[in-house]
């Protein structure tokens, strides 16, 4: 849902450290001459043997988080289908949104794909090559109850937040807005909790996975849902036409046969098919 390039930088000190550590590993893995590198299903060459390596961002709820000391979510959900398929195991790679938005970490062969609730945008075509769309993004305004904020157009004068280099910050940047700009959604939340903020514009369904907390839900509420016509895709290298093909078949597959019905019930709400499933173009 992230309307414009940022879709969800999420701020690199944290997670830079860990990344590092991964990455080094990573490309001592991928740098052996070959011998590391297998082809899988189709013809599909994967960077690591037997694995396919997924680079995100965390957390992004309900698209990968951390729950029980293990990733997941809707998107790794997805690429688990994908890597079935492939006849591998997915492995996850924490990194700084930046370093797959720009297709670097793709192309230093440290992941075969990224998958980070991504918008897909003119922009990031010119360094990735998208998958076709595998959700629909919308992003809500929440308000605190208290604040009387009864939709967007109500938003001026008031104390917005938003995620940092999201789409949801550049759409309420373009509409004269000056929202607080929060480095990750789990700070957006905490500031509309502690009352830093009266509402905040961010992705529709991270919205649906914070109301699921009843708290949540008694002290704040949806009441704009903005149609920014974005949607979500998976990334790989450019020219990497055979994983590329993999995640489709897969992302069709699962559309057909009800599985993308049941885990979007199961990670984000209830199913909405106009609003869900994105027919491939």
């Amino acid at each position: 849902m992230n309307t414009h390039p940022g879709h969800r930088a999420r701020i690199l000190a944290a997670t830079t450290a860990t990344a590092g550590l991964l990455l080094v590993a990573g490309c001592t893995s991928t740098d052996d001459g070959g011998s590391g590198k297998k082809t899988a299903a189709g013809g599909v060459e994967l960077v690591k043997a037997g694995k396919l390596t997924t680079c995100t961002h965390l957390p992004y709820p309900p698209f990968q988080s951390e729950i029980d000391g293990k990733v997941q979510g809707f998107d790794v959900s997805l690429i688990d289908l994908v890597a079935k398929d492939l006849g591998v195991q997915q492995d996850i790679v924490d990194q700084p949104f930046e370093n797959f938005k720009t297709g670097g970490s793709l192309n230093a062969g440290q992941c075969d794909l990224a998958a980070a609730g991504m918008t897909i945008t003119e922009e990031r075509k010119k360094n990735v090559d998208f998958s076709d769309p595998y959700f629909n993004a919308t992003q809500a305004v929440l308000v605190d109850k208290k604040s009387g904020i009864g939709s967007f157009a109500a938003l001026k004068g008031k104390k917005l937040g938003a995620q940092a280099q999201t789409t949801g910050e550049d759409y309420a940047k373009s509409k004269g807005l000056d929202p607080v700009s929060f480095e990750s959604s789990d700070a957006v939340l905490n500031g509309l909790r502690t009352g830093q903020v009266q509402a905040v514009v961010i992705d529709y369904p991270v919205v649906q996975g914070w109301l699921k907390d009843k708290a949540n839900a008694d002290a704040f509420k949806v009441v704009d849902n903005l149609e920014t016509g974005e949607q979500y895709g998976f990334t790989v290298k450019k020219g990497n036409t055979k994983l590329r093909a993999a995640i489709n078949k897969a992302i069709k597959d699962a559309q057909t046969d009800g599985t993308y019905k049941k885990l979007y019930e199961q990670w984000i709400g209830p199913y909405d098919e106009s609003a869900a499933s994105p027919a491939a173009s």
